[in-house]
């Protein structure tokens, strides 16, 4: 048998701890986001299972925002106000994707004033500004009132993450930015430009009306349509005063955090 070179053993060696070391650093980093608390059920609204599907949900979208996307439930036996109750809870525990009191957004669900309250810290008070915090707030209210809490935060971490797609200052429920009219307009110019290129395979129509008419013998005559009156039939619209309706706005926190916000009853 032939005698390996120390350089050789040396080469091995360097191979097999490259080997077993590489999957672990992956492994390791994945394990840090996912082991990166995001949600705090201290009313006990969700069950085990619900809290670690959540908290997986809200890395992921937070890896691609680089923010911090929370969820807060508390019994508030302190009894502050939801907006001051989710501003120590920020600077207490310091959320930010990029740093300690960075990027983040949080929901506060206030079972003692059964209010909600939504704010956004630095690039989340950017993006959900009072008017985009309004809507998320506006749109969740529902499922918080029926008690479909695990609903209610799904729609609030999707609503949160497409709205931090768009540039700030647009209208997030602008149709133009609807993938179903996207897609209709999509459709629509398709078929015109399939229609226009099958009318012009096809020649141009030489024959009209006139190829066939007998003008000297045509029983056709002269009609007119008269207009009498138009009738308007008017119908009241209710309107909806469910929810306790959006309001409160930003601030700052008591550490000196400024910040956007929403805050709705529920």
């Amino acid at each position: 048998m032939r005698k390996r070179t120390p350089l050789a053993v040396m080469a091995t060696l360097i191979l097999l701890m490259i080997t077993l070391v590489a999957p672990l650093i992956p492994m390791s980093s994945a394990s840090a986001a996912e082991n990166k608390n995001l949600i705090y059920d201290e009313a006990n609204l969700l069950s085990e299972q619900e809290i670690s599907e959540l908290n997986v949900l809200a890395s992921q979208y937070g890896a691609e925002r680089q923010t911090d996307f929370v969820i807060y439930t508390s019994n508030n036996e302190e009894h502050k106000s939801e907006k001051l109750l989710t501003e120590d809870f920020y600077d207490d525990q310091g959320f930010g994707y990029d740093k300690t009191h960075g990027n983040a957004v949080i929901l506060t669900i206030d079972m003692y004033n059964r209010k909600m309250y939504l704010a956004g810290f630095y690039k989340g008070e950017e993006y959900i500004d009072n008017g985009r915090a309004d809507k998320i707030t506006a749109k969740i209210a529902p499922d918080v009132s029926d008690g479909n809490y695990r609903l209610a935060f799904e729609k609030y971490l999707e609503l949160s993450y497409e709205y931090m797609d768009l540039k700030p200052g647009v209208n997030p429920d602008n149709i133009l930015f609807k993938t179903w009219f996207q897609l209709a307009v999509s459709v629509a110019i398709g078929g015109i430009v399939v229609g226009v290129m099958t009318h012009r395979s096809g020649g141009r129509v030489t024959v009209n009306r006139a190829t066939y008419e007998d003008s000297s013998n045509s029983s056709v005559i002269d009609r007119q349509d008269r207009y009498i009156r138009t009738t308007v039939t008017k119908r009241k619209i209710e309107k909806n005063n469910n929810n306790g309706g959006g309001g409160g706005g930003g601030g700052t926190t008591r550490g000196g955090h400024s910040h956007s916000g929403s805050s709705r009853s529920f």
